[in-house]
């Protein structure tokens, strides 16, 4: 029997600690990185976003239900008996995922019907592209908003939906200043305005090419 010298036995003791508190440390990391921390000036200003923009579809769509119904009959995703019902339903949900997200008891639960709504709708069009039926008007604004359906809003309503994620999100403890909420203030128009002009951007790009294949 061979015995070993106590210094190699105190080497592999102390290898062995460090590689336990390597381990640890970095369990520690995952735990504390794996959920989403935000800050709150970066999640006000995505929660804010969010809520205009449902309120904004939802007050849109409210204004002139009638033309709002037909334009979501005209998918043909459901029977013609429960159409009128839904199309009077999803304003009304859009317009609690805007008061929804508002607050912070009813954030997450706001944030998964959200996410739902904009699934769907994403679903709803990328049924009735794959039907050839490019011709629908999108409704995405209310019933105003006659602009054809096209595969750039589907991925748009998808891109979206992951930042509604946003709702599930921690927000670090940080206290607001003033800085704060200038930034809010100014960033939250700013985000509309560059999503009206993408949307925009995008949709003139996308009407290019059908318009010129009509010469």
């Amino acid at each position: 029997m061979t015995l070993r010298p106590v210094s190699h036995i105190a080497g592999r003791f102390e290898s062995t600690r460090t590689e336990s508190a390597t381990t640890a440390r970095l369990f520690e990391f995952v735990r504390y990185h794996g959920a989403m921390v935000l800050d709150p000036v970066i999640g006000i200003l995505m929660v804010a976003s969010l809520a205009l923009l449902f309120a904004s579809a939802g007050a849109h769509k409210l204004r002139d239900l009638k033309r709002f119904e037909e334009i979501f009959s005209a998918y043909e995703l459901m029977p013609p008996d429960n159409r009128v019902r839904i199309s009077w339903l999803v304003p009304i949900l859009e317009m609690a995922v805007a008061v929804g997200l508002i607050l912070d008891i009813s954030r997450p639960f706001a944030g998964a019907l959200g996410i739902a709504l904009l699934l769907g709708y994403a679903a709803a069009m990328a049924v009735n592209l794959r039907r050839g039926r490019r011709d629908l008007a999108c409704g995405c604004g209310g019933p105003n908003d006659r602009r054809p359906i096209a595969p750039w809003m589907v991925w748009r309503n998808v891109l979206i939906a992951l930042g509604a994620m946003a709702a599930f999100a921690t927000w670090s403890g940080r206290r607001l200043t003033l800085t704060d909420g200038i930034t809010v203030a100014f960033g939250v128009p700013t985000i509309a305005l560059i999503y009206l002009c993408i949307g925009q951007l995008f949709g003139n790009a996308w009407r290019a090419p059908q318009s010129w294949g009509t010469r």
